[in-house]
């Protein structure tokens, strides 16, 4: 694989499932239209696909309950996404919204008449919106921002009171027209779910309906013909994703903690009986806090029977878990295993005793497969244009740390007998990981020639809390010993070349990488550190999140800020060290590149800085299919030339 074949990654979306209609969004990059395309395809059960929808760029499809219509989201090549609901026996789909700044996934009603979505709404004469005079600005030229809150901006998302994420309900069998929203603009809302009587939505905003400057989270019924919204779950610190099932139960992910000590926590499955009055639901845990680390990115509770589904981290692998109603504080080995064994699920949704999953493997960044009473049957082969490129086959590596801890993680190799020159991948989080599926940029390296390294040091997420919050306070430490451990493992083993080794690594893997140049450069010839914290000091005031991360992980003591910072040991790094960001960073902000690349450049070091206009700190996952292209081949020529 090369960086032009990012095109051919075509990965499928969450699919929506309803009787025996599976439909599924398939997207991929364009890089000469610089943009993303995705369509929605018809899968039927015996896994012949169909394309079913013709637009630029086609998501979110959701089934209406009685199964006669679907709505989905549908943006052009420069217009925002908007509702589009279209019959499922075909015909023309009807545009629902027209809203500035485009609408959000669609919610059926329990009537499938109605549909609930959040959206955000500008204030008068911000971003393109007329003013009260009926004028509109220029970016440039609008008026001040008036910021009173820590919580005042999002990276890829940009400022929040000036745009606040608010909640519709939308008649589809009405005419389209102006909409307005059922909450108002003290708080951004997300993740409507329907209470089965149709009468109220459930979604998600801060504490005390914004009022509170904190990160906790809580769950609140709004009226779906319009009134107050009403505290309906008090969480022990974050809910997230909630669904009601119909006999009242609201089910959904919880993370426990006392603000505003909210690092490395694992998300869990709750239960609250949905209220009849108006004090809030009690809330329990139905999932151990040691050993399951539910997945919401996978999509929320799924109530099956006596069970409800999740996604569960696991040791490198998304798996679908099978937790019983009336469980508590389950662990993991009790709860079945469904599906993702050294794969990773990532979404799913379920209709019935039927679950339709994505899911990467080593060999397919995502594949729909159909689950019926524990029968798993692939229904689509999306990486086939991948495999016919070349896929480059995964290890497994385990490692001892200095102190005994073990450690886990992962070897790619190029074709031919080596030796290999060998590059050390940090990923970012740190409460993250690498996982089973397949990487991109991994399989770019490796048929390239390079061997890479990766793996799930302490502080990653899916081995345990315990393993996440290792590191509390202690970046730098056991995790260094561990990254360092499972190199030398790998080394351990033929075919590699001990005396030509990189290492490279983004957001906290920028940091990581920072710091091994600084405290272990003489295990690397090179380094590649990308969107990096190299200053906590400075993260703190500038970070989007750095007001409550620093603090958390690193400690508020600005000795010990600049200690654990790499930049205070920039004195150290003498090998050829490159530096790369993004210009409107807003989670590892441009300043924390600009100074590292000063201070080495000082110091005489051999020091790159490469930096991409217009994108943000998921340039490498999401940003233009162009820079991502070119910052493959940038990778490629920096290790070209130094390894």
């Amino acid at each position: 694989m090369r960086p032009a074949d990012l095109e051919s990654f075509t990965v499928p979306g969450m699919p929506a499932l309803r009787g025996s209609l599976l439909l599924v969004s398939l997207s991929s990059p364009d890089p000469v239209a610089n943009t993303y395309r995705s369509t929605l395809w018809k899968v039927s059960l015996d896994g012949s696909a169909r394309r079913w929808t013709h637009g630029e760029r086609d998501s979110a499809p959701a089934v209406s309950p009685d199964g006669s219509r679907v709505a989905f989201l549908r943006a052009g090549e420069k217009d925002k996404p908007q509702i589009h609901v279209m019959p499922v026996d075909g015909g023309d789909a009807r545009k629902l919204t027209d809203l500035p700044l485009g609408a959000g996934a669609p919610v059926w009603a329990p009537d499938s008449r109605r549909i609930a979505f959040t959206a955000r709404v500008p204030e008068p004469g911000r971003y393109g919106s007329p003013g009260t005079d009926g004028e509109t600005s220029e970016p440039g030229e609008e008026a001040p921002r008036r910021i009173t809150r820590f919580d005042y901006r999002l990276d890829d998302i940009g400022f929040l009171a000036d745009r606040r994420q608010r909640l519709f309900v939308i008649d589809v069998t009405g005419e389209p027209g102006e909409i307005a929203p059922l909450t108002d603009d003290r708080v951004d809302v997300s993740d409507p779910a329907w209470t089965p009587d149709g009468e109220r939505v459930l979604v998600v905003a801060r504490r005390d309906w914004g009022a509170a400057e904190t990160e906790e989270t809580d769950i609140y019924a709004v009226p779906a013909s319009g009134g107050e919204p009403l505290l309906t779950v008090r969480s022990a610190g974050i809910a997230e994703k909630p669904v009601v099932s119909d006999d009242g139960t609201i089910w959904y992910f919880g993370t426990e903690f006392t603000w505003p000590r909210m690092e490395a926590r694992n998300a869990g499955l709750w239960a609250a009986a949905l209220p009849d009055g108006d004090e809030p639901a009690v809330a329990r845990r139905l999932t151990d806090v040691e050993t399951v680390a539910c997945a919401p990115s996978a999509g929320p509770p799924a109530p099956a029977g006596e069970r409800v589904v999740v996604a569960v981290q696991n040791r490198g692998s998304v798996e679908l878990r099978a937790v019983p109603r009336n469980a508590g504080s389950a662990p993991l080995d009790d709860l079945p295993l469904l599906a993702g064994e050294r794969a990773a699920v990532r979404a799913f949704t379920a209709d019935g005793h039927r679950i339709a999953a994505v899911v990467a493997t080593p060999e397919s960044p995502g594949e729909l497969v159909l689950l019926v009473d524990g029968a798993a049957r692939v229904l689509t082969d999306c990486a086939k244009p991948l495999r016919e490129k070349g896929i480059r086959p995964v290890e497994e590596l385990t490692a001892t740390a200095p102190d005994g801890y073990p450690v886990h993680g992962w070897l790619v190799r190029p074709e031919g007998e080596g030796p290999h020159p060998v590059v050390l991948a940090v990923h970012g989080g740190p409460f993250a990981a690498y996982d089973w599926g397949l990487f991109d940029e991994v399989q770019m390296y490796a048929s390239a020639g390079y061997a890479v390294v990766m793996g799930n040091p302490r502080g990653s997420s899916g081995y345990g809390e315990r393993h996440g919050r290792a590191i509390v306070r202690g970046f730098g430490t056991v995790d260094a010993d561990d990254v360092l451990a499972l190199l030398d493992s790998a080394l351990a083993r033929p075919g590699l070349d001990s005396s030509r080794v990189g290492v490279m690594g983004g957001s906290y893997g920028g940091f990581m990488t920072s710091w091994l140049a600084s405290h272990h450069g003489e295990r690397f010839r090179a380094a590649w550190s990308e969107r990096a914290v190299n200053a906590w000091d400075s993260l703190a005031g500038t970070s989007d999140i750095g007001w409550t991360f620093v603090d958390a992980y690193i400690g508020s003591d600005l000795e010990t800020q600049l200690e654990r910072s790499p930049l205070t040991h920039a004195g150290s790094i003498t090998i050829p060290f490159a530096v790369v960001h993004s210009e409107q960073d807003w989670r590892c902000p441009l300043e924390q590149a600009q100074r590292m690349f000063v201070a080495l450049k000082k110091n005489g070091t051999p020091v790159e800085f490469l930096l991409f206009p217009g994108e943000g700190h998921e340039l490498s996952r999401s940003g233009k299919p162009r820079h991502r292209i070119q910052r493959f081949e940038a990778v490629l020529d920096w290790w070209n030339r130094h390894l």
